[in-house]
C-alpha cells in the first residue's frame, strides 16, 4: 500500500514547509481541489520542482472538457488527475488521450456513483486502470466511510488500482489494507494532528508493516 498525503486547506508556503518534513515518509503528494482552487496549478509546479521524487497529484476533479483540462494539469508536472466517475465515458477516454503524452495517470473518482459496478465495468472497458473510492467530507459528517464501496470495488475490479479516501487515519489504516486498498489517501488525519510529522511517520510504519 502507498499513502497520498492530501492537501487542501493550506497555503503554497506551509505546503512546502509541511513536505519537506514528511516527504520520506508519503509516496503521492495531492494538491487538492480547494488548493487548486486557490492557487491554480502553480502548487503543481512548485512541489514537482521541489520534491521530483514524489508522485503528484492534481485533484482537477474533471467533469467536461476533458482532453483541454487534463492538458493543463499534466503540462504543470501532475503525475495523476482525477475524473469524476459521473461524467460520460466520452470526457472520460479525452483525459486518457491528454494522458499519453506525458506518461500520466488518470484516477477516476468515484464519489456519488450510485451504479458502481456497471460503472467499473464501462470504466476498465475504456482503458482506466486507477479508480478512487471516496466518502466526502459532507457524507463524513453523517457516518459514512469508505469501507463498504472499498469492498465492492475490489469485487467488481479486475485491474485497477485502488484508491482509497475519506476519513482515514491512524486508529482505521490497517482496517483499509486488509480490504486491499492500494493507496490510502489521507488528509485532515495528518495535516490537523497535533504533530503531522509523526503522525505521517507512524501511518508510513503501519503501512509498511507485514501485518
Amino acid at each position: 500500500m502507498k499513502l497520498q498525503l492530501a492537501l487542501d486547506d493550506i497555503t503554497l508556503a506551509g505546503a512546502l514547509e509541511l513536505l519537506q518534513k514528511v516527504h520520506e515518509f508519503i509516496d503521492i503528494v495531492e494538491v487538492g481541489t480547494p488548493f487548486i482552487l486557490a492557487e491554480g496549478m502553480a502548487p503543481v509546479r512548485e512541489i514537482k520542482q521541489r520534491f521530483p521524487a514524489l508522485k503528484v497529484l492534481a485533484d482537477t476533479k474533471i467533469m467536461d472538457a476533458g482532453e483541454l483540462e487534463a492538458k493543463s494539469a499534466f503540462a504543470a508536472g501532475a503525475d495523476l488527475i482525477t475524473v469524476l466517475g459521473v461524467t460520460d465515458i466520452l470526457t472520460v477516454k479525452a483525459c486518457l488521450k491528454a494522458a499519453e503524452p506525458y506518461g500520466g495517470s488518470v484516477v477516476i473518482d468515484m464519489i456519488c456513483v450510485s451504479n458502481l459496478e456497471e460503472k467499473v465495468r464501462q470504466l476498465e472497458d475504456a482503458g482506466v486502470t486507477c479508480l478512487a473510492v471516496h466518502a466526502g467530507v459532507d457524507q463524513q459528517a453523517e457516518g459514512r466511510t469508505p469501507l463498504d464501496d472499498l469492498k465492492s470495488m475490489r469485487t467488481y475490479s479486475n485491474r485497477s488500482v485502488i484508491f482509497v479516501a475519506g476519513g482515514i487515519n491512524l486508529s482505521t489504516i490497517k482496517e483499509y489494507k486488509k480490504n486491499g486498498a492500494d493507496v490510502a489517501i489521507i488528509g485532515g488525519g495528518i495535516c490537523n494532528a497535533a504533530d503531522p510529522v509523526q503522525e505521517a511517520r507512524a501511518i508510513a510504519e503501519k503501512i509498511r508493516q507485514s501485518k
